[in-house]
């Protein structure tokens, strides 16, 4: 699935390979935070996560109160990396143009999934 219109919940992100195809594999465990409920508590209470949170729709982030650093991806409407930052606690993030949601994961994470400017990725609901 592209960009488009979610509910709160579960899903598997994929994160394309070579030649910008989204890769098989068992893919990476999401969190879909797509009201303003969800999107206002985000990963804010944890110690960390399993995979990755992805805020829709949404342009920046903060992290005033979280306990553990991340990695920030701004994508745009069809799930393109326009940027990731790492953010520390306490911090408030600027809004990214063209930037519709945000995927959030801890530290480190996204490096190693391969995620970059102009890698796309998709979400599979259940």
């Amino acid at each position: 699935m592209g960009g488009g219109s979610w509910g709160d919940g579960r899903a598997t992100l994929r994160v394309a390979g070579a030649g910008g195809r989204v890769a098989g594999g068992r893919g990476i465990p999401l969190e879909v935070a797509a009201s303003y409920r969800a999107r206002t508590r985000g990963l804010l209470g944890r110690d960390g996560i399993d995979g990755a949170m992805l805020l829709t729709p949404a342009a920046s982030v903060h992290t005033l109160g979280m306990r553990f650093s991340i990695d920030v991806a701004y994508l745009d409407r069809g799930l393109r990396v326009l940027a990731v930052r790492a953010m520390p606690p306490g911090r408030v993030g600027l809004p990214r143009l063209r930037a519709r949601h945000v995927l959030e994961a801890e530290a480190g994470t996204m490096g190693v999934w391969g995620l970059g400017v102009g890698v796309r990725v998709e979400v599979e609901l259940p």
